[in-house]
């Protein structure tokens, strides 16, 4: 027996119930893992609230975290019982320990701890994706990077730094700013107080950004599309303030044939080998220091739900950790 944080119906912070459950021996391609840190992100808002359906309830929610391999089922060969592991996206992480098919768990190196570990899988695969696969960064580039210190935020930024990029981060307050610029941003804009578009165009001679990282949705769709260059790239990645509104093909004619798109993670991990490629290219990043993974706050995992109305409030910074 062991504990997790489920719902049984979609809604408010108050539907997370920490409670007792089963969970037994794993089957065939299947690994228990004993959880150490959980992470927490956005995508579980959505899920608790339903703006996501989940299938049937109740479920233990949250998609990503790291432990140790307790036991093996048959055939598995990813992993082995002792393993460091970590994982996401994969449902059910509110727990202090889990059966998961062992194709979806990574290894984690000595020089990664499990706190890092757990905070960095959905929002570290998450900007191995964007700036590798979605748009690929460039050196010169400007990049323009919503919610910049956000958990994605500030991994992005120290990324596309390092990729020779030019980071200019949107953020809420001028604390959340000088934490921007602490972590590879060149220049940072108020987005509720500043003319986004007029700020990137004069920090770009005029030319505008090549791709925006938006993961704010609603309140800053229209910012992010007036803020590209020609051919720019509006990559529409979460919607933090409201689903954005219903694209206009002509706004990306009149902007000057701009790209549109709304990817996710999981079809970017769908197979083992992309699993691989998204984590394996994280953990370099992470585990040689380029990338730092700023652990801002902890909870315990019984108190979920306080850890969600902080993150729904926007006081949190950088990423959180649940602690079983």
């Amino acid at each position: 027996m062991t504990k997790a944080i489920r719902i049984h119906q979609a809604g408010g912070p108050e539907v997370l119930t920490w409670e007792t459950v089963d969970i037994g021996d794993p089957g065939p391609g299947e690994a228990r893992i004993r959880q150490t840190a959980v992470g927490l992100n956005y995508i579980d808002v959505y899920h608790r609230t339903g703006l996501y359906p989940i299938g049937d309830l109740p479920q233990a929610i949250g998609t990503e975290a790291a432990g140790v391999v307790e036991a093996i089922g048959d055939g598995v060969t990813e992993v082995a019982v002792g393993d460091r592991v970590a994982y996401a996206p994969v449902l059910g992480a509110y727990a202090e320990a889990r059966l998961i098919p062992a194709a979806k768990l990574v290894k984690v190196p000595d020089t990664i701890d499990d706190q890092t570990a757990a905070a960095m899988m959905l929002k570290g695969m998450t900007t191995s994706y964007l700036i590798r696969k979605t748009y690929p960064v460039q050196p010169g580039d400007a990049v323009l990077m919503m919610a910049a210190a956000g958990g994605v935020g500030l991994i992005l930024s120290q990324w596309a730094k390092h990729l020779g990029a030019t980071v200019i981060g949107c953020v809420g307050s001028e604390e959340k700013a000088d934490l921007a610029r602490a972590h590879g941003c060149d220049h940072t804009i108020l987005y509720n107080t500043e003319d986004v578009a007029a700020r990137v165009k004069d920090i770009t001679d005029g030319k505008g950004a090549a791709v925006s990282y938006d993961g704010v949705g609603q309140s800053t769709y229209t910012q992010s599309l007036d803020s590209l260059r020609p051919f720019g790239y509006m990559v529409s990645f979460g919607n933090a303030s409201g689903p954005v509104p219903t694209v206009e093909v002509a706004d990306l004619a009149s902007r000057g044939c701009l790209f549109f798109t709304r990817p996710s993670l999981m079809p970017h991990t769908a197979t083992r080998p992309q699993l691989e490629d998204l984590a394996g290219a994280l953990m370099n990043v992470v585990g040689s220091g380029v990338v730092k993974i700023d652990v801002n706050q902890t909870y315990a995992l019984s108190d979920t739900g306080r850890a969600h109305r902080d993150l729904e409030a926007r006081k949190t910074t950088g990423s959180t950790v649940l602690l079983p």
